[in-house]
């Protein structure tokens, strides 16, 4: 008998080997219909494949958390078939699954351009509706050389041959079109509606610039049409708030070829950097961190002993100098360990918090960068804490609640928390590994916070704690941290003295709020759409006239509150004040005072939002209460 274990612990017994597909049967008809693939003790397989033995089962539906890459690894294949089909000659490459949906490469007597797709999808559709079965069967690989090459296919013989000379392949078919394929992919056709074309690319074969440049189509794939709208729509959000424009329209940054990955600040962009950093600067005083300032180069030797060397040096920048070889610091937690180095230290002074806003340089490839939110010059809110075992919990808690208020104070209110578990390039035994998930675990337990597991995704020298927020289109950003570190303070040399008089070893807690100062300001542009709340946004309020006549009041309200802290212009021109309030509404500018005759003889503002709400006319004090009120307490 072979025993069946379903995911509710329920169990079904079959006397011979059975589907994946006849299981779902045996549960319902309902089911059967649903089942896309299935899960044998944790690996993914098509409803076809046998099982010859006791195994725990998942049926994969469209509920299922794996159901969206079976679907996108499908229509990679629905897309190839119907490239082919329209397209005789055309042979097929690679075709992955990406984050929302997929691409197919191919080699075509011409280049494929965006007016090729609509035609391509329309072909997918009618292929969907001929419900063509997907089978899968085994060759060997020498056979599946022969195999492909009989069909033309010299891009797909050259994948296998580099494959060893011992092992099967699986081939997936349907209808008249067959490719390799690891699999699993759905049982027919008729399982793949929701999806679209996206654009074309050219990408080289094996990304060698030497080789023959292929044609790169990208498509997106959904469970269902409501989901593929919904991300349709997101990309138009995220078109209108790309950071990049509205940095632009409001004269905030420009980057250039000169200085790749490197960012030049405008007054106004450098304006929002300023409340940010002294916003944060606050929080970490009054959570008790002294701030410190680290050279920005440090030797070769340093870097080689806190295991950089071993394990970043492709990520870092180097120069030379009187025969000695630097490197720009890609982090600030080295520094950091020699600030604290420079003294003694007791057990009774821990926990010691430094803080530091540190300017640090990363060697991104040129093809990953992106406006300002990848970049290889960064500034990050960095901190580290030297503490012993003891304390780690309790720093753990306090971090967890100051970085949830500093994220609703944002504008952030979705936060998810992750612990990025052991990479397989790493410092240390499991032992010590081991005790370093757990200390966060138990911090996390703690809070009662709930969190989601991410293997092999920690940091060389340690676990962390990941806060990934929700914007306002629903895109999801990895911000701050919380890492424990065992290691970096026994390799630099980091010391207390315990209770006992004997030398030990603190642990060092790395942590970030905010993370690239740059990032943030990206990400928080795009999530208010260029409209910053009050407090944050470069120009808090413009002061404009409807004649020259009332220019020296309107100076005067300028100063007034400028004296007060605020961010405030004036806007004298001899225009007609219906352009200037459109102008800066453009602007984004949260505040519009209007002074005209009225407004001058009463020592007051005529108030308007940049969303058009008139808020009447209010002296020049009760104006900077009403500023003063939208500002957040850090």
């Amino acid at each position: 008998m072979i025993t069946i274990t379903l995911p509710d612990g329920s169990r079904r017994e079959f006397d011979h080997p059975v589907t994946v597909a006849e299981v779902a049967a045996s549960i319902g008809p309902g089911l059967a219909k649903a089942a896309l693939a299935g899960k044998v003790d944790g690996r993914l397989v098509d409803t076809s494949h046998r099982i010859e033995r006791d195994a725990q089962l998942e049926i994969v539906t469209d509920r299922h958390p794996d159901a969206l890459e079976v679907l996108r690894h499908s229509t990679a294949h629905l897309l190839a078939q119907a490239v082919q089909r329209l397209y005789p000659g055309a042979q097929v490459t690679i075709g992955p699954v990406i984050e929302n949906g997929f691409y197919y490469d191919f080699a075509y007597e011409r280049p494929f351009t965006p007016e090729d797709l609509p035609r391509i999808e329309e072909e997918m559709h009618r292929i969907v509706k001929e419900a063509l079965p997907v089978t899968r069967s085994v060759k060997p690989r020498d056979e599946a050389i022969r195999f492909f090459r009989g069909l033309g296919e010299e891009y797909k013989a050259q994948i296998i041959e580099g494959i060893p000379a011992d092992e099967e392949l699986s081939l997936y078919t349907q209808g008249e079109f067959t490719d390799l394929c690891r699999g699993p992919h759905v049982p027919s056709t008729d399982k793949l509606r929701a999806f679209k074309l996206m654009k074309v690319a050219g990408a080289y074969w094996r990304g060698d610039s030497n080789n023959q440049m292929l044609s790169r189509i990208y498509g997106t794939a959904w469970l269902n049409e409501k989901d593929l709208k919904a991300y349709l729509h997101q990309l138009e959000e995220a078109e209108k708030r790309d950071h990049r424009k509205i940095g632009k329209a409001q004269d905030l940054f420009h980057l250039q070829e000169e200085a790749p990955g490197l960012i030049f600040w405008h007054p106004k962009g450098w304006a929002i950097w300023q409340v940010v950093e002294q916003y944060m600067r606050k929080v970490y005083r009054d959570s008790g961190y002294q701030e410190v300032r680290c050279p920005q180069i440090l030797d070769v030797s340093l870097w080689q002993k806190s295991g950089h060397w071993d394990n970043y040096k492709e990520n870092m920048f180097f120069t030379e100098s009187e025969k000695r070889t630097y490197a720009l610091k890609p982090m600030n937690c080295p520094g950091h360990v020699q600030v604290y180095n420079a003294g003694l230290h007791s057990y009774r002074d821990l926990p010691i918090r430094y803080g530091e806003f540190g300017a640090c340089h990363r060697n991104e490839p040129s093809g990953a960068l992106h406006g300002i939110l990848r970049v290889r010059g960064f500034t990050q809110d960095d901190g580290h804490v030297f503490c012993t075992e003891d304390q780690i919990e309790a720093e753990v808690t306090a971090f967890h609640r100051q970085a949830l208020k500093v994220y609703a104070d944002f504008g952030f209110s979705d936060i998810q928390i992750k612990i990025a578990l052991r990479p397989d390039k790493r410092l240390g035994d499991d032992a010590t590994w081991d005790k370093a998930e757990d200390a966060l675990r138990n911090a996390l337990r703690g809070a009662g916070v709930e969190w989601q597991e991410l293997p092999g995704e920690g940091a060389f020298y340690g676990p962390k704690i990941e806060y990934h927020l929700k914007d306002a289109i629903g895109r999801t950003w990895q911000l701050g941290t919380m890492q424990v570190d065992f290691m970096m303070p026994a390799r630099l040399g980091a010391e207390y003295v315990d209770e006992h008089s004997q030398r030990r070893h603190p642990v060092m807690l790395h942590r970030a709020i905010v993370g690239s100062m740059e990032r943030f300001i990206g990400i928080l542009l795009e999530h208010h759409a260029g409209q910053l709340p009050a407090w944050l946004a470069p120009v808090q309020a413009v002061v404009m006239t409807i004649t020259d006549a009332h220019a020296d009041w309107a100076e005067e309200v300028r100063k007034t509150l400028a004296n007060q802290g605020f961010r405030v212009q004036s806007d004298l021109r001899n225009e007609k004040i219906g352009y200037k309030i459109r102008e800066h509404t453009l602007q984004r500018v949260p505040y519009l005072l209007v002074v005209g005759d009225r407004e001058k003889e009463h020592g007051a503002v005529a108030v308007r939002t940049r969303s058009g709400e008139d808020l009447g006319s209010m002296s020049v004090a009760d104006f900077a209460a009403r500023l003063r009120a939208d500002h957040v307490a850090a």
